[in-house]
């Protein structure tokens, strides 16, 4: 109990769970290993259905889903103002993410509603109106008009297609659904261990939603990769990413993108938006993001043995698929809020209060001095 407080609960078991696993630097999704996806290059919907009911769905199953996803795309008018009264720039896009999600729930009627129904039905509600809303936050931010979402488009095209204003291609498609697989659950971290936290009150999935934003919005949990782009643009700058990291580690500054709390030897998703980083930016301007990015990766390797984590080829990728650094942790959050959804129902379905108890460390037997003698 003594060394709970220092180490921030590691390597302690909170709740079971069929969502996701963590062995051996393997991560799998109910059972699947995610290189499965990534080699059948399996869509980020199949993924979702698969977090939520536990198997893969039939071709007909998928579609319906994806119908269902589709129709849900919209966000009211009163939404998409409240977004425009958040756009200003002082703002963190994190908090405006997290204020709107839980406008979601006021504007629903049903957000009370505790049937197995209802909250299927919130829970497509907040899957497939999360890339809008982040969609349209940005554009009113630049001070463009939001652009309304395509049905005929699955869920990563049409959010590029939203974000853009161009149809996205084949590859960019494919990079943005890569991303939201490797991204969308990764068993007991901060966000899902809050939410699930908030989901044992039996309180709305909204909350639990709102909850697990904030636990994002932390430095030490999101936005990892938003720093890992400014350093390559600041090595970019200087030209010389030798120095500028040497300069870091002697003043004993953490190099983003790099070490993982669970994973040892490799971060399993690492690889596969490595390649992805690759293959976008090979022959184009953004090339040397890549090489630089490479560059770094033996730096760390050589100096300090750590491995590069999700969010170091990430920042690449994102910034080719034409996202801005500043909203990287929304992308992150637009994707993980398919094993947060996940989590709320499984936690709920099998529900005990999480209630730990804390290791009590301040004075004792104090004497109370009544006020005229203090």
């Amino acid at each position: 109990m003594g060394t709970v407080e220092t180490n921030g609960l590691k390597d302690m078991i909170a709740c079971d769970t069929r969502i996701s696993s963590i062995i051996d630097d393997k991560l799998t999704y109910a059972g699947y290993d995610i290189s499965e996806f990534m080699e059948h290059k399996a869509s980020f919907e199949e993924v979702i259905y698969l977090l939520w009911n536990g198997h893969l769905p039939t071709r007909i199953e998928l579609k319906y889903f994806e119908t269902e996803l589709r129709n849900n795309y919209e966000i009211s008018d009163a939404v998409e103002q409240c977004i425009l009264i958040q756009s200003r720039p002082h703002l963190h896009p994190m908090s405006v993410l997290r204020s709107t999600v839980s406008l979601l729930g006021v504007y629903n009627v049903q957000a009370e509603e505790r049937s197995f129904e209802a909250v299927y039905q919130q829970s497509i509600e907040l899957m497939a109106k999360m890339p809008t809303i982040i969609a349209a936050f940005v554009r009113l931010r630049m001070g463009d008009t939001p652009l309304e979402p395509r049905k005929d488009l699955g869920f990563a095209a049409n959010f590029l297609y939203m974000l853009n204003g161009e149809t996205p291609s084949e590859l960019e498609i494919e990079a943005m659904n890569r991303a939201l697989i490797l991204h969308a659950d990764h068993e007991l971290n901060a966000s899902t261990f809050a939410a699930r936290v908030c989901a044992s009150t039996l309180t709305d999935i909204y909350s639990c939603v709102t909850t697990a934003i904030g636990a994002l919005k932390g430095p030490l949990h999101g936005g990892a990769n938003e720093r890992v782009f400014d350093m390559l643009s600041e090595i970019r700058q200087s030209g010389d990413a030798q120095a500028y990291l040497q300069e870091k580690l002697d003043s004993q500054e953490k190099i983003m993108g790099f070490g993982h709390r669970v994973y040892k030897t490799q971060d399993p998703r690492e690889e596969y938006l490595r390649e992805m980083a690759k293959e976008l930016t090979q022959g184009t301007e953004n090339e040397d993001l890549f090489l630089l990015s490479q560059e770094i990766e033996t730096f760390m390797k050589e100096k300090k043995g750590l491995i590069p984590n999700v969010d170091f080829y990430s920042a690449t990728v994102y910034h080719v698929l034409g996202i801005d650094s500043s909203i990287f942790t929304l992308i992150f959050a637009m994707s993980r809020v398919a094993g947060w959804i996940a989590h709320i129902q499984e936690q709920q379905k099998n529900n005990k209060l999480i209630r730990p108890r804390s290791k009590y460390n301040g004075p004792s037997n104090l004497k109370y001095i009544p006020i005229e003698q203090r």
